[in-house]
């Protein structure tokens, strides 16, 4: 038994990184948790497997459509509800900021489509199911990135800040749905292993002396879920990055 007992929550982009640490702490308190991944299918089946709740891996590419309602709807037939909505799944590249060529037109319409477009559609496809629920919750992951001049690229900041203000959005206009945000710095994940000058410049810099773990991130989520007075905030995880630079 745990504090989120019985509840169904989906996260997307769940295969690896804050993805999943976030499913694995979500199923420790007691969660129902939706797996997805767009392509990883055989991480997020071995995801889904090892948690210790009830659970259902569904693959989907949210950048479509039909394959985010599909998602929606595929979660309904086999848990009859949905209460959480942790939209994680993204997509970037590193572009140097000030080489504004380097951020071709592809890339940034790819960065969109994935990450404000796809969320967007999942959000609102979900939306009507969390409305049933006696505490619904949407969580963003975003970054410090949407918060100041900063990021994998000039794109990536963009879509940070750009879900950071639909965090807020929506929970003004959806409420009693609440819709918050965790925003973490860097992050060692599979995606920024193979950085370790950046990841020694933050332990060097910030007051916590290391970068974030996935398990930091999934502990904030955990958090703002069980904060039942709780909306349109955005939890910044950064070890006091934000202090200091």
């Amino acid at each position: 038994m745990g504090d989120l007992d019985g509840r169904v929550a989906i996260v997307t982009g769940s295969s690896s990184g804050i993805g999943e640490a976030t499913a694995r702490r979500l199923a420790d308190l007691g969660c129902r948790v939706v797996v997805n991944s767009a392509s990883s299918v055989e991480a997020g089946e071995a995801v889904a497997e090892s948690l210790p709740t009830e659970t259902l891996y569904v693959q989907a590419d949210i950048t479509d459509q039909a394959q985010g309602k599909a998602l929606i709807a595929r979660t309904i037939e086999h848990f009859g509800q949905l209460d959480i909505l942790v939209n994680n799944a993204g997509w970037t590249t590193r572009v140097d900021h000030a080489d504004l060529d380097a951020l071709t037109d592809d890339i940034l319409r790819r960065t969109f489509e994935v990450n404000v477009f796809g969320t967007w559609w999942l959000t609102k496809a979900a939306m009507p199911h969390l409305r049933q629920s006696s505490d619904p919750n949407v969580v963003m992951i975003t970054s410090i990135a949407g918060l100041r001049p900063a990021g994998s690229s000039i794109a990536y900041a963009m879509w940070k800040a750009a879900l950071n203000h639909l965090g807020a959005l929506l929970a003004k206009s959806c409420g009693p749905v609440r819709v918050n945000g965790v925003a973490p710095g860097l992050v060692m994940t599979r995606w920024t292993v193979d950085w370790p000058e950046q990841h020694a410049a933050v332990a060097e810099a910030v007051p916590l002396h290391r970068s974030a773990r996935p398990e930091d991130c999934a502990e904030a989520v955990a958090s703002l879920l069980r904060s039942s007075y709780v909306t349109g905030h955005v939890m910044v995880v950064d070890g006091g990055t934000t202090l200091v630079t």
